[in-house]
């Protein structure tokens, strides 16, 4: 399972958008959402991250560093994901891989690494945390491990702030899609699995915003004008590695089983731990 998440478009800038070639390239080819939202209201980017992981925003409605916002709880995916023995990772990309990266530096925005915000991940927000530094790991290390077939089952993925369309136009970060996705696609771990690619909030209101399903069991060229948001994502990640209770607003949203060519959602793609 793998999740990339992208930075501050609509829908309406990306599709049909001859500055975003690949990305529109995989639209006859897998299956997307024509409604997918952030929740409703929620800017800026940060509350957006941890919503993805969480389902709900703690209150957060800022980009402060982790050292402002420590969280506490362990009710969140990964911590649910380590307690059922699923492995995961995050690959984020401009990050030394020697320190745990609370803090922004270059084009590596903390803001957009919802892990070091919880405490249980961090070891009490400790740039030496063992713990951290195992699973937030860079971007670099992530062709070597799917060559190696080495990736966990959960990986998410965050560009560094060019490629994630950020600070840079569509047309760099669709070119580094073009460059990064084939090497998942091509791997082993992928032919049993799913690659979301989405953006984590809109340029203007709510949405809607990007959200593509590549994977062997998406429905090819299918879309749909379901209403989802990230709480989408987030159950249909709980109910594939079958993890539970349901996080904040996950317990209420729609999955995102009708972009596959199955109707279970927990079933077909859950692999061996």
């Amino acid at each position: 399972m793998f999740v990339i998440v992208l930075e501050n478009h609509n829908w309406s800038e990306i599709k049909g958008n001859p500055s975003a070639p690949y990305i529109n390239s995989l639209l006859p080819r897998f299956a997307h959402a024509e409604r997918y939202f952030n929740p409703p209201g929620l800017h800026p980017s940060l509350p957006n991250y941890i919503w993805l992981e969480a389902g709900q925003n703690f209150g957060i409605f800022d980009d402060n560093p982790p050292s402002a916002h420590r969280l506490r709880t362990g009710s969140h995916l990964s911590t649910q994901l380590e307690a059922a023995g699923v492995s995961w990772k995050t690959y984020q990309e401009n990050i030394s891989g020697t320190t745990c990266p609370l803090v922004s530096s270059g084009l590596y925005a903390v803001k957009h690494n919802p892990f070091v915000y919880f405490d249980d991940v961090t070891d009490g927000s400790n740039a030496t945390s063992a713990h951290c530094i195992a699973h937030v790991r860079p971007y670099t290390q992530l062709e070597s491990d799917l060559q190696q077939n080495q990736v966990a089952r959960y990986n998410f993925i965050t560009p560094n702030l060019c490629h994630d369309m950020h600070d840079c136009s569509v047309a760099t970060g669709d070119a580094w899609l073009s460059t990064e996705v084939p090497k998942i696609l091509g791997s082993a771990a992928y032919q049993h699995g799913v690659l979301f690619i989405t953006f984590d909030e809109s340029e203007t209101g709510d949405g809607p915003v990007a959200l593509i399903a590549l994977s062997p069991f998406a429905k090819p060229g299918y879309s749909n004008s379901l209403s989802y948001t990230h709480s989408s994502t987030l159950r249909t990640l709980q109910n594939i590695f079958g993890v539970t209770p349901l996080l904040g607003d996950a317990a209420n949203a729609t999955d995102l089983s009708d972009l596959f060519a199955f109707l279970s959602p927990p079933t077909n793609l859950r692999i061996s731990k």
